[in-house]
């Protein structure tokens, strides 16, 4: 429950750049307790990367490894629940553990390509990389656009996925865009403002101008273009399909929450920590839902699992659809339910895997990348196989 003198406290520090003492006051509030007895002590400003970050609690509860993958052992000046709670900020503070970069061979196969670009409009400008298949002939292919998480960048996203080892063998270019540090302190998409939840505007105008751009220079299909992340990269990916429904043909949800989730920092907390925003409103009007793969681990303390199928609802709302289930098990891993939504014509739009005992990290994933778990079905495979299954119609994604 929101305690308005806290959010208003948390607010006026998020906006003096003290993100760190906001984000406690909030952990605070979530766990049922009042304001601290004695001031926050705040520097001013966040910790430059590369530096260790504030003590937020360092008397918390200790959460499992499997919620924090690939973070390694927590020491008495980083303890665990400090790196779990800056993992779970939607401003992405826990942008100071470092891992190796990738190297090329864990991010592009033989023979295919890995190039740079920049794409600049009114809201500013982002870098991207974009996957060229080896056996791209100038003939239109379908384009993939991959957003990543915090604190990751489009190499490591790249590794992690190995979306480019499976788009080379559908033939399909992929399309990274970066977040800047100067846009958010962790590279975090600013998914949680309102701002950078509109057409036209922000975040989604620079994405769509990516995506676009892509499509002048090269020869793509204007039916089959697809967005997708993986938590913060997740709710932009919502988003994007919420307010460019005529230029995605389907968007795929990876640990992430729903457009509208929230509409600024508070509000974001509240719904990474119990599965809806403050007041539940969505963006998307009358427009028709875009088809839409979820996955989501039942046991992800980052993003509540809740989140996984409000993004679900958001999307079937008033669609007529036939539910069917299934279950399953990785071999040696997790088990899953995947839940299948098909409509009267029996083509299946939405999917939501619910992957069981899984934290916050990409399902499938290769432990050369961040945040993957490589004991869950392989979502990469699956998120591209679902994009493949849906066009959009012939008038639509020409804007």
């Amino acid at each position: 429950m929101l305690k308005q003198d806290i959010v208003r406290e948390a607010t006026r520090l998020t906006r003096a750049g003290q993100l760190v003492d906001a984000t406690a006051l909030l952990q605070r509030m979530l766990r049922g307790e009042g304001a601290p007895d004695a001031p926050l002590r705040t520097s001013g400003h966040i910790a430059p990367t590369g530096c260790e970050p504030l003590i937020i609690d360092g008397k918390a509860k200790a959460v499992e490894d499997t919620d924090s993958p690939h973070l390694g052992p927590a020491t008495s000046a980083q303890p665990q629940m400090l790196r779990a709670f800056l993992d779970q900020s939607p401003l992405g503070l826990r942008g100071v553990i470092k891992r190796a970069p990738p190297s090329t061979a864990d991010i592009v196969p033989e023979g295919a390509k890995f190039i740079e670009g920049t794409y600049s409009n009114a809201a500013g400008s982002r870098a991207y990389r974009l996957f060229i298949p080896s056996r791209y002939k100038e003939e239109p292919i379908p384009l993939v656009v991959m957003l990543h998480g915090c604190t990751q960048s489009p190499e490591d996203f790249a590794a992690g996925t190995r979306m480019n080892f499976i788009a080379e063998e559908q033939t399909c270019f992929v399309v990274y865009p970066a977040q800047r540090s100067e846009a958010n302190q962790a590279k975090c998409w600013n998914w949680f403002r309102a701002a950078d939840q509109q057409r036209g505007r922000g975040e989604p105008s620079l994405i769509a101008g990516i995506t676009r751009q892509i499509m002048r220079d090269y020869s793509v299909d204007p039916k089959r273009v697809y967005v997708g992340g993986l938590s913060a990269g997740a709710a932009a990916a919502a988003v994007m399909g919420a307010t460019y429904s005529d230029l995605y043909a389907a968007i795929g949800v990876h640990s992430g929450l729903a457009c509208g989730a929230a509409s600024d920092l508070p509000s974001a907390m509240v719904a990474m920590r119990q599965g809806r925003g403050s007041d539940g409103r969505v963006l998307l009007g009358d427009r028709p839902p875009v088809p839409t793969i979820v996955f989501h681990g039942d046991r992800d303390n980052t993003v509540h699992p809740n989140n996984g199928g409000q993004v679900l609802a958001q999307s079937i709302r008033t669609t007529s659809t036939q539910r069917k289930l299934h279950r399953g098990r990785v071999p040696g891993g997790h088990a899953y339910t995947r839940t299948t939504y098909t409509d009267a014509t029996g083509r299946g739009i939405f999917e939501h895997w619910n992957i069981h005992g899984a934290g916050h990290a990409w399902s499938g994933g290769s432990d050369t990348g961040s945040y993957t778990d490589q004991r869950g079905p392989d979502a990469t495979r699956e998120m591209l196989r679902f994009f493949l299954e849906h066009s959009l119609p012939q008038e639509s994604g020409q804007s």
